[in-house]
């Protein structure tokens, strides 16, 4: 099989750890944080600002709908970098390391325009793509089929030629379904292997110090 033409990275849970969950448990508590969740849908909230939404107007509409809740969700916008944390630094080393060889290396991610901003003024790396896919700036998000059918439209490279890594199995049977190569990120280990299975790695790039 001919080598990949372009590698394409997710960016929450793989480059940057994005688990609010964690960041509410630590100021508020486990036990309000959980009845804050059922309570209200901060996902559906989430989903809609990574449609493209306005990312301070929607968590302060959403804050004013629940007042038992409103000061917690407001933290969703006014601390949002200390909800997505920590950088995978592995995962930045080898998204760099392929650069380095040659290989274009894509975004395609769930984002809102405002968080996307708001991250790439704290992340070097989110300026270094090849390509970026943000589902704010598409009006679609993973795993709808279109996000796919827009980046091989865009980037012209037939679909058994991109190779694609996500941390949810929704969206990696989404893009398999149009023929890109794909890998479920577990974790950087796995990426790098895969990378070197591949042959755009080496054996020292590849593995884990």
């Amino acid at each position: 099989m001919s080598r990949p033409e372009a590698v394409i990275f997710d960016i929450g849970n793989v480059l940057i750890e994005w688990q609010p969950e964690r960041y509410y448990d630590r100021v508020v508590g486990e036990d309000r944080r959980r009845a804050m969740f059922e309570t209200v849908d901060l996902y559906a909230m989430n989903g809609r600002i990574d449609c493209g939404a306005d990312f301070r107007d929607t968590v302060y509409e959403t804050a004013m709908a629940v007042p038992e809740f409103a000061a917690e969700i407001r933290m969703w916008h006014d601390n949002w970098l200390e909800l997505a944390q920590p950088v995978i630094e592995r995962s930045v080393a080898l998204l760099r390391a392929l650069r380095a060889r040659g290989m274009p290396v894509f975004a395609l991610t769930n984002f809102g325009i405002g968080t996307f901003d708001l991250a790439e003024a704290h992340h070097d790396f989110l300026g270094e793509f090849d390509r970026r896919y943000i589902s704010g700036h598409m009006g679609v998000i993973k795993p709808a089929p279109e996000i796919y059918v827009m980046v091989e439209q865009d980037c012209g490279i037939a679909p058994d030629r991109l190779l694609f890594t996500d941390d949810r199995a929704e969206n990696i049977e989404a893009a398999a379904a149009r023929g890109w190569r794909t890998h479920l990120f577990e974790g950087p280990e796995g990426w790098a292997a895969r990378l070197v299975d591949e042959g755009l790695l080496d054996e020292k790039e590849g593995p884990l110090p």
